[in-house]
């Protein structure tokens, strides 16, 4: 692959969408009274992490992305864990348990490996164009009137 240029050109995330899209076709046939129970919690925990994933990219900083990334992993345990529960009160089977974790463990390496790559990149220097729109800290601001009479 070149370039990445967007969250969606990373494999991690377009695996973390299937995955999601998986939950929503596992729990499709739940009974209607787990609907804001297990169903929603499975859903939403999946969906989380593609989520993550997409909203640390945005970032302007790496270690804000690794954060970002961070959560994605704890939004999969958390599936992981839904996806447990549910094997345990037979609302889903053995099989299709297991291969939901199988691409869970997967995603949860890619984004271990992505975790540390990110960590250990440089942050990159904010381009003179928006560096203009940037907000002046302490130490580069001008001085006020007050500030300049009494130099």
């Amino acid at each position: 692959m070149g370039v990445i240029q967007s969250y969606r050109d990373l494999r991690v995330w377009q695996l973390a969408m299937d995955l999601a899209a998986d939950a929503y076709c596992v729990t499709k046939p739940w009974p209607r009274e787990e609907a804001y129970g297990l169903t929603s919690q499975v859903r939403r925990s999946a969906a989380s992490v593609p989520a993550n994933i997409a909203e640390g990219f945005g970032r302007e900083a790496s270690g804000s992305f690794a954060q970002f990334l961070r959560n994605a992993q704890g939004s999969l345990k958390e599936f992981e864990t839904h996806i447990l529960l549910a094997a345990r009160v037979d609302l889903l089977d053995e099989q299709g348990s297991l291969a939901l974790l199988a691409k869970s463990e997967d995603i949860g390496r890619m984004l271990g490996s992505l975790i540390r790559k990110v960590a250990n990149t440089p942050v990159e220097r904010v381009s003179k164009a928006r560096a203009a729109f940037a907000r002046p800290t302490t130490d580069d601001r001008r001085p006020t009137l007050d500030e300049a009479k009494s130099q």
